[in-house]
């Protein structure tokens, strides 16, 4: 059998199945989808117009928990309530609450279950966002939001264009419209111009990891290849 190991420590990688958080992504798709055929959204060159619709049209829902050390905490809380939730179940989502703080996802709690608020005890969930979850929040995020009436985010959301790499067209450049639109009701730019890539003798993207990447510096002080 192929036995997994960790590419920096060799250590042996053994999967453990975990409930995770989804996010269904149907509505802000369809929102980010017509941002283009209305032309509100410019992709230059158009040719990757089809690569978006091929992604948002189909879109699944999105897994957002990640079991890393760093990263944006997910804002759900595990509820102990005696007599009502004695021993509370990670694997039940019903005994989880949401907000975007212990104080409010306290008054959530009060509210669903119909308790007094120093009846129950949370505890944070200790997953994290998907890295493109919270770099999708950046446009808006780094800004000042949620307070629209930031300065920063007057004079600098939404901007007017993005210029990137086509490989991430899904991965970032969607998650930030889709995001945008449903968290403040803008788009974050006005066009997004997706540059060539940079790739190998062969053909493939380079990596560090894959080990075919050029040093910029090394090609500065005239090393050949």
């Amino acid at each position: 059998m192929r036995l997994g190991r960790c590419a920096k420590s060799k250590d042996i990688i053994e999967p453990l199945l975990l409930p995770q958080w989804y996010v269904n992504c149907k509505d802000m798709a369809r929102r980010a989808c017509e941002a283009v055929k209305n032309k509100e959204l410019a992709i230059i060159p158009e040719e990757y117009e089809n690569t978006w619709f091929m992604w948002l049209e189909n879109i699944q829902d999105w897994c957002i928990s990640r079991q890393l050390w760093w990263g944006h905490r997910i804002p759900v809380y595990l509820a102990t309530i005696p007599g009502v939730i004695d021993h509370p179940d990670h694997n039940n989502p019903e005994h989880f609450v949401a907000g975007r703080d212990e104080a409010e996802a306290r008054k959530n709690a009060a509210k669903k279950w119909g308790v007094a608020e120093d009846k129950i005890k949370l505890e944070q969930d200790a997953d994290v966002l998907d890295t493109w979850f919270s770099s999708g929040l950046f446009p808006f995020s780094a800004m000042g939001w949620p307070n629209m009436d930031s300065p920063d985010l007057k004079a600098f959301f939404p901007g007017h264009l993005l210029e990137t790499g086509g490989d991430i067209i899904f991965f970032w450049v969607a998650r930030m419209v889709m995001m945008s639109l449903e968290l403040t009701d803008k788009l974050p730019f006005e066009t997004v111009f997706f540059h060539p890539m940079v790739k190998d003798e062969v053909g493939s993207k380079m990596s560090k990891s894959k080990g075919n990447v050029i040093d910029p510096l090394e090609v500065i002080d005239s090393c050949t290849l």
